[in-house]
Formats: structure tokens, sequence, C-alpha cells
């Protein structure tokens, strides 16, 4: 049977790679995102062009039948906390939280609708940040906090017929961490702080998303499976 599944933020990144490992199967995607970038848009894929740091942000022709969907906005905010207005912290979470909201809002029936015979799947994405203290992060780590207290509320509330889970990786190379990897130098001195002595890049944390939306697996839920090279909890 064909899947459906409602990729937030889908043209780029992590997102982007998740798209890929998903058209893989036999699948139908809905992709929400600013722009389409180069995503082979075709019966199986489509696009919607949406803004989700927008506050009425509204989500168009969603499928009446969802089996998995994924929220991927993010930001990397990285200042001190003196540095830091409260606007910032506003922008963060208005981003990654409550884009979030509005997006599981606007797709919890389909969900509901797409849960026979096996529980849909939802995946939120927080950060290493959240579990591992670390400086200049205060106000990104705050917002994706939020979305795992968030997640693991709804996994409670949505049982069983919607399993929530969130991946939580490391700085990985993407276009939004382009900056702390335009050097060979600044890649190498970021390889090396991870026991594994490579940096993550997006079809690594995609295949994790990829895992918890796959029916497979669907007897996880409430989870936060972290993806970031062993940082979390080896020390070197």
């Amino acid at each position: 049977m064909t899947k459906t599944y409602v990729i937030a933020g889908g043209s780029k990144g992590i997102g982007r790679s998740l798209v890929h490992l998903l058209r893989q199967e036999d699948t139908s995607i809905h992709v929400y995102s600013r722009t389409s970038e180069d995503l082979p848009t075709d019966q199986r894929l489509i696009h919607h062009t949406t803004d989700f740091s927008e506050p009425t942000v509204q989500l168009s022709d969603l499928p009446d039948q969802i089996h998995g969907a994924a929220y991927c906005p993010g930001s990397i905010n990285l200042r001190s906390f003196r540095s830091l207005k409260t606007d910032d912290f506003q922008r963060d979470l208005d981003l990654n939280l409550l884009g979030a909201i509005r997006f599981l809002q606007a797709c919890m029936t389909g969900l509901k609708k797409g849960s026979d015979p096996h529980p849909s799947s939802v995946v939120l994405f927080s950060t290493i940040a959240v579990q591992k203290g670390l400086p200049m992060h205060a106000s990104v780590a705050a917002a994706k906090g939020a979305i795992e207290g968030l997640a693991r509320s709804l996994a409670a509330e949505w049982a069983p017929k919607i399993r929530v889970n969130c991946v939580a990786p490391a700085l990985t190379q993407t276009p939004l961490a382009e900056r702390f990897f335009n050097t060979p130098e600044k890649a190498q001195g970021m390889a090396e702080k991870y026991p594994l002595k490579r940096t993550g890049v997006s079809e690594d944390v995609a295949a994790a998303a990829a895992f918890l939306l796959n029916e497979k697996n669907s007897w996880i839920t409430g989870q936060v499976m972290g993806v970031d090279g062993g940082l979390s909890s080896l020390s070197l």
C-alpha cells in the first residue's frame, strides 16, 4: 500500500535527505517549505510553498490520510546569553515550537485516519544541547527543550493511534550550518570533537527519522533518539 507522508521543510538539508529516503519506497509525499529548490516534483511528490516562521501560516491541500509527518524547520542561533534579547528567544520559539504546533494541529485529523492497521508516526527534531549543556546555546536549547516536552506529551495523548518521537542531532553539515564548515580547518576542527572523529551529514539524521517513521518500528514512541557521533554520552 502506498504510504502518504507530509514533510515540513523538506527542500533542504535533513528534510531534503529524508524526502530522498522516503521516495525509495512506495510513497506519496507532500512537502511544505519556502522554496522547492531542486525537488523532483511529480505525481509522487507535491510541493506547497509555506513559511513556518509566519504566525498566520496555513497548510493547504493536506492529504486526507497521513501515515507519517516530520517537522524539519529549525534554527542555529548561537550567541551568548548576555547578547540575546527576548525577541531572539521569541523567533526561535516561533519557528521551532509554534511552527511545529501549527503543523501538527493541521495534520492531526489525517494522522488519525492513517493509523490503521499500524499507528501513524510523527518525527520532530531536537538538539544534543537540550540534554548536554553547551555554551552559546541558550535560545535554541530552550526552544528545542520545549519540542521534547511536546513530543512526549503528544506521544501519551495520541497513543495508541499516533506515535511521536524526536531525533536529537549534534551540529550537522547542512546549508543552515554552512558557516561552521566553510573551510577545511573548521571542518577538521569540528570533527575532532567527536568520538567517531567525523561530523554528521544530513543523511545520518534523515536515516534516523526514516527509521522512526517506518511502520516496522511501530513499538517506539515518546523517545528522543540521539544522533551525535557519541558526543552526548562518551568522553574522549
